[in-house]
């Protein structure tokens, strides 16, 4: 078992015990002490907020959740991928700095897993279904509808959990009008033996790695990112890259120009002929910003720049900042243009 799971307590929706997916999961940690809860939303000692800064990494590390997924729907996108498929996870046993998934939860937020699998998988079949062929060409792929199946979690890090993703990825290889595809920090090499056969689309994220030290907490390494890239494509996964997020300081232009050029020298000519990125520049949080600074201040000198971003009411009510308008167009182009210098075979499918 990876070293970033080490489960002592799972707190169990009766419901998903029930299940075989359920079952499954707590066959794994026998030992593990076993809390029923009414609702995975809502458990307070786990998603407390503030309460929890001082056991962090702890609760991420010895909790785990496992619920029913009540709401099936696929959201449009339109963005990374045509649709935002039903999530078989949310929550995270990485810590990064910057994450905006917490702030639904808690931002303590451990896995939650879902054991109603066969209910995802069968809800995301007959949607697939619905969209029929695709017509026209967009930004997310020229042929196929995309799903992004990880937009609440990590789906390398989900896979340590449960056999959620692998069922998704065998899913996809089947319906050849679709593709699934999901942003990741960790480099899980069990997904090799999969057999995507070219349906599942793996987005690595990466930034340069002086800043990724700082903030991407509890992931791989940039390096042990890059050094995947050739192996999933051989393994038959889509492989494109999740620039994301891009943080302004000092000299981080000249950062990304070494790491574009890792890139480079990093992957193979099977690789660079598939390849393409997203840019998506830091959105970051107030209330996140305070919770931070009781664990982590220091990532907070390069997220948190008043000096350089201006403030932003979410749709919920939260106050984000983001890079000012106008400059923050200036950065997105030098990082843009950068891309096109260093990695001239990579298409930017969108950056913003």
């Amino acid at each position: 078992m990876s070293a970033l799971l080490d489960v002592r307590r799972i707190y169990v929706e009766p419901a998903a015990a029930e299940l075989p997916r359920g079952q499954e999961i707590l066959a794994r940690w026998p030992d593990a002490t076993r809390v029923e809860v009414a609702s995975h939303w809502n458990i307070p000692e786990l998603h407390g907020d503030e309460a929890n800064v001082d056991r962090w990494v702890r609760i991420k590390t010895e909790a785990l959740v496992l619920g029913v997924k009540k709401s099936l729907a696929a959201r449009p996108n339109g963005r990374s991928s045509d649709f935002i498929a039903p999530s078989t996870a949310n929550g995270c046993a990485m810590a990064c700095a910057y994450c905006y998934v917490p702030r639904r939860k808690g931002y303590s937020n451990p896995i939650t897993a879902f054991a109603n699998i066969d209910a995802i998988t069968g809800y995301i079949a007959r949607h697939v279904k619905r969209q029929g062929v695709k017509t026209e060409p967009n930004q997310c792929d020229p042929q196929a509808w995309v799903y992004d199946i990880g937009e609440n979690s990590d789906c390398s890090v989900d896979a340590l959990v449960s056999d959620n993703v692998r069922d998704l990825v065998e899913l996809f290889r089947l319906m050849p009008t679709a593709k699934a595809s999901f942003a990741t920090k960790h480099v899980n090499r069990d997904l090799l033996d999969w057999d995507p056969q070219g349906r599942t689309r793996v987005r690595f994220s990466l930034m340069p790695d002086r800043v990724s030290r700082l903030v991407d907490i509890r992931t791989s390494r940039v390096a042990e990112r890059i050094a995947a890239i050739d192996d999933f494509v051989e393994a038959g996964y889509e492989v494109h890259l999740n620039f994301s997020p891009v943080i302004v300081h000092d000299g981080w232009l000249e950062d990304w120009a070494e790491l574009l050029d890792q890139v480079d020298a990093g992957i193979g000519p099977q690789a660079k002929a598939q390849l393409a990125c997203e840019v998506i520049m830091l959105t970051h949080n107030q209330a996140l910003h305070e919770v931070n600074l009781g664990w982590h201040p220091k990532a907070e000198q390069v997220l948190w720049r008043p000096d350089l971003q201006q403030t932003k009411r979410s749709e919920s009510g939260g106050v984000n900042v983001r890079y000012r308008t106008g400059q923050k167009g200036r950065y997105v182009s030098a990082l843009t243009d950068l891309i096109s210098e260093k990695l001239p075979y990579c298409r930017v499918r969108y950056a913003f």
